[in-house]
């Protein structure tokens, strides 16, 4: 059933920060997640995947042990038709605000990508991201 309050929104990804993001990725391969796009080096390395029907990991490297306590997920993401909108009607709710809506261009492989991106944090701490290639 379609969302009738943010048009367009779904599930995009989860992100997880990794203390051996390469170890990780054959994990996940091994599951058959497949590798779509990836940026940054070193510690500043990200890589997403596709888990097969479209949903994503994010991963991220540098993760560490202080992660273990609380988990290691750092967020996950709606796909939404208009970034704007969602955040707005997210505060309108009672979110708090992170990060305000932003175009952000990212050098990848295989292609560059550009998104468009905005995140709140829930009552509970959560964060919170909304979405959109562009």
């Amino acid at each position: 059933m379609a969302n009738g309050v943010v048009k367009g929104m779904g599930f995009h990804h989860i992100a997880l920060k990794c203390k051996d993001i390469e170890k990780s990725l054959q994990m996940y391969k091994a599951l058959g997640m497949r590798e779509i796009v990836r940026w940054g080096e070193g510690d500043g390395l990200a890589i997403m995947l596709d888990v097969g029907d479209g949903g994503r990991i994010e991963m991220f490297a540098n993760g560490s042990d202080e992660y273990s306590v609380n988990g290691k997920w750092q967020h996950f993401a709606l796909c939404v038709d208009d970034v704007d909108a969602a955040y707005e009607c997210a505060l309108a709710a009672g979110f708090l605000p992170k990060t305000a809506p932003k175009t952000v261009p990212i050098k990848a492989s295989p292609a560059d990508i550009t998104i468009r991106m905005a995140f709140v944090i829930g009552n509970d701490g959560e964060q919170v991201e909304f979405f959109k290639e562009i």
